[in-house]
């Protein structure tokens, strides 16, 4: 069994604005094992924080894990992906469902709320996307 903890974190400068999101991956042992940012346009802070999760699952299935734990700073997105809260925005929806969609590739997955000071990686490679998207 191979299992990655995932630090993700998704951002925008307006709420929309230009958004970008940080995906850490670590091993189990604790080691960094990968780090991405990629710039997304503009976007909602929720729309950049889905997409972390969604690139950050995508890149747990190219490593091939059979088990992740996603550490979030969103609780909205947190708590939606853990089913205690409903999905009400449409724009939303669609993210939410192929994030579910990849989870169930998995044969666990624990998801996270942790502490903005607990993310600060994800965080700073959001910062560089953006500010390397406002640069295109």
């Amino acid at each position: 069994m191979k299992k990655l903890l995932i630090y993700i974190d998704g951002g925008s400068r307006g709420n929309p604005g230009p958004a970008g999101i940080g995906v850490v991956i670590f091993n189990e042992k604790k080691h960094k094992i990968k780090e991405l940012n990629k710039y997304i346009g503009i976007a909602t802070n929720n729309v950049a924080e889905y997409n972390g999760v969604i690139y950050g699952l995508q890149e747990a299935l190219i490593e091939k894990a059979d088990e992740v734990e996603l550490n979030l700073d969103s609780e909205l997105v947190a708590q939606q992906l853990k089913g205690e809260y409903r999905v009400k925005n449409s724009n939303i929806r669609p993210l939410f469902e192929q994030a579910l969609h990849l989870i169930s590739g998995f044969k666990k997955v624990d998801i996270k709320h942790i502490n903005r000071d607990k993310n600060k990686q994800a965080d700073k490679l959001v910062n560089k996307a953006i500010n390397l998207g406002g640069l295109l």
